[in-house]
């Protein structure tokens, strides 16, 4: 969606400094509508009825959220320096000063900077109108861009320490426009999230009303990538947020996480050393610290096929790195001894430490042991569902205690789990790296066992080998004025994309996303299904309204609806409905809203990139030309092309 703009300033025709009158709403249509339209923004001024005291709940609500607020100073009216005053006070950027032609400054902002425009019979000056208009323009992409550059604000200029508020507490108590609308989408966000439906999030993210929604919006589809452990793409998401909030902690953390766990250590380290100096106190900073070098360390023995010999001798020499990353471990659960994460982690590789060979440091585990009880115990105290404590404990228990002992616990432990499939195998990373290392060997098989087993009964999240994402023409429809898929054509394409599919070994294990329009779709998603391929359609309307639309229409519609239910009965998965997972078409402007091909094409095309970017694969039947709007088969290819490059164009220009 636009950013939203705010704009705050007269109405109507009043008289100037002067005493000449002044048309406010002509400035307002001529000059600032254009200008910011220009630099992509959604605008909303205030009703010319408002009289100070009696500020409509939507208005006021976009002053607060809006991304850009621009105040007309041209005159000295009270309600625009109102909601300049109160936009300054809960923002410290995000904010442009404009004003035609008065004869002194207001002192207040004498010396901040401001756009003039100029005026010719009381309207903007048709001789120098484009140029003003191009400079607000600038200055509007330019103040967007540096979102997170110089304080504007004169109130947090003045008062360094001072912190924005959290844009959640600038929600009104009353329900207006925005609450609603964003009550609606935290909803769908929230579903997406529990889901782990990375690429409906993402596709949530694009739509969010308001620039801060999208940070948040960008940090869980992060999250849901790192829960599926497609780093990569994790990545992006928290740079993503970056771009919005350099400062932004928790994605700082994530993004050092994401490239330790991408073997980017180098990189890693620098992130987590700003972290550290600039949070010295914080136990959640020290322990990912303690992670990434853990993830460094496991990373220069661990090697497929290596018996547990030469993994012992490999581990061993590397006993350097070890240390390396038990002490951010301890350091944090020095700084937060309740944080049972970090002290479980100091210990386990204290004690493979010693058990490699290392430094015995008796009296450091005799610590930790005692620490890591009392951490573990509190927690589960505090919330006796805590799956975490409860993991924490046990494996203590596996350092220290016997092998009933460690029974009882990882028994408790895979039970507190309640089928969490990503949890259980967290835990399972744990003890798959102390039977590599061959430590306590019957109490890590009988532990590994019970996790095992209770992963057995879960259910595991689908891993495609492969994705194949798919968009094409659909058969002609009787009477189409210039042929594109002629009916006569079907069994050509047919072959075409048979072998489209043969040659990048489609197969069982694989996905393929589709919408189930007739032509390509169908002739894609029936081939897909003859190799065995699990079969997701994806629809931009309700069932009865996409027929209408993308099946039936075809010449011999009939028979092509008759394939369509036939496919669809066959499925294991129900097909997805847009409208339902993601709600109605979002607006893009006051009055217009999203193309929902255009929506559906970015919901498959993230969708596909959530499983993990190396494993797309864009197969499209298609002439080459523009197609007959957004969200056709031209607009698909584009986007997978700069994001992937990984198509398979079937030129329809080269079969007939």
């Amino acid at each position: 969606m636009k950013p939203h703009v705010f704009v705050a300033m007269p109405f109507g025709v009043k008289p100037g400094h002067d005493g000449s009158p002044i048309d406010f709403n002509r400035i307002y249509d001529d000059y600032l509508v254009p200008a910011l339209a220009a630099a992509g923004l959604d605008m909303f001024r205030a009703d010319e009825e408002l009289r100070a005291g009696d500020i409509r709940t939507d208005m006021f609500q976009e002053l607060l959220i809006a991304d850009l607020v621009v105040a007309d100073l041209t005159l000295d009216n009270p309600n625009v320096w109102y909601e300049l005053g109160v936009r300054h006070a809960l923002r410290a950027r995000g904010v442009i000063l404009v004003q035609g032609p008065r004869p002194t400054q207001p002192f207040d902002i004498y010396t901040d900077r401001k756009l003039h425009y100029r005026l010719k019979d009381g309207m903007p000056d048709p001789a120098t109108l484009a140029e003003d208009r191009e400079a607000l323009t600038s200055m509007a992409v330019a103040t967007l861009q540096a979102w997170q550059g110089r304080k504007l604000s004169p109130v947090y200029n003045l008062l360094p320490n001072l912190r924005e508020p959290d844009w959640k507490t600038l929600l009104l108590a009353e329900r207006n426009e925005f609450s609603v609308a964003y009550e609606e989408w935290a909803s769908r966000m929230e579903v997406a999230r529990q889901k782990t439906r990375a690429g409906d999030i993402l596709v949530l993210a694009d739509e969010t009303p308001t620039r801060a929604l999208r940070i948040e919006a960008r940090r869980a589809a992060g999250e849901a990538l790192l829960k599926l452990r497609h780093y990569d793409f994790a990545l992006e998401q928290f740079e993503a947020v970056l771009a919005l909030d350099a400062e932004h902690k928790p994605a700082r953390e994530r993004k050092a996480g994401c490239l330790g766990r991408l073997g980017r250590f180098e990189e890693a380290r620098e992130w987590v050393r700003r972290l550290t100096e600039e949070y010295p106190r914080d136990a959640e900073v020290w322990a990912l610290s303690g992670r990434v070098e853990k993830d460094n360390w496991m990373s220069r023995w661990r090697r497929d096929g290596a018996s547990a010999v030469e993994l012992h001798e490999a581990a061993a020499f590397e006993d350097a790195a070890l240390a390396d990353a038990i002490e951010p471990y301890r350091k944090a659960f020095i700084i937060d001894p309740s944080h049972h994460y970090s002290g479980i982690n100091a210990l386990t590789l204290q004690m493979l430490r010693r058990h490699l060979g290392g430094a015995d440091e008796p009296v450091l585990i005799d610590n930790l042991v005692g620490g890591v009880l009392w951490a573990a115990l509190t927690a589960q105290e505090r919330s006796h569902k805590d799956y975490w404590a409860r993991a924490s404990y046990a494996e203590l228990c596996l350092l220290v205690n016997p092998l009933e002992t460690v029974r009882r616990e990882y028994g408790a432990t895979a039970a507190a789990a309640n089928g969490d499939w990503f949890a259980l195998d967290s835990s399972r990373q744990t003890l798959c790296l102390l039977r590599d290392l061959e430590f306590r060997p019957p109490e890590t098989a009988a532990a590994l066992g019970i996790i095992d087993r209770e992963i057995a009964r879960s259910t595991p999240p689908f891993q495609p080998r492969r994705v194949f994402l798919f968009s094409g023409h659909m058969i002609d429809a009787p009477g189409r004025a210039s042929p594109r898929f002629p009916p006569d054509k079907e069994a050509i394409a047919a072959q075409g994309i048979a072998a489209a599919l043969d040659a990048l070994g489609a197969g069982p294990g694989d996905l393929a996303l589709a919408q189930g329009a007739s032509g390509g779709d169908l002739l894609f998603l029936e081939a897909c299904k003859a190799r065995g391929v699990r079969l997701q359609l994806m629809l931009p309307f309700t069932e009865p309204e996409f027929i209408e639309r993308s099946v039936s229409p075809a010449a011999d519609g009939a028979s092509w609806c008759k394939r369509y239910y036939t496919l669809r009965a066959g499925l294991p998965d129900a097909p997805r409905i847009m409208p339902v997972e993601l709600g109605p078409l979002p607006k893009t402007g006051r009055m217009e809203r999203m193309n929902a091909y255009e929506r559906c094409n970015r919901w498959l095309l993230n969708t596909a990139l959530a499983w993990g970017i190396d494993r797309v694969h864009f197969v499209c039947l298609w002439n080459g030309a523009s197609g007959d709007g957004t969200g056709g088969t031209a607009h698909m290819y584009e986007e997978v092309k700069r994001r992937t490059g990984r198509v398979s164009w079937i030129d329809t220009r080269l079969l007939w």
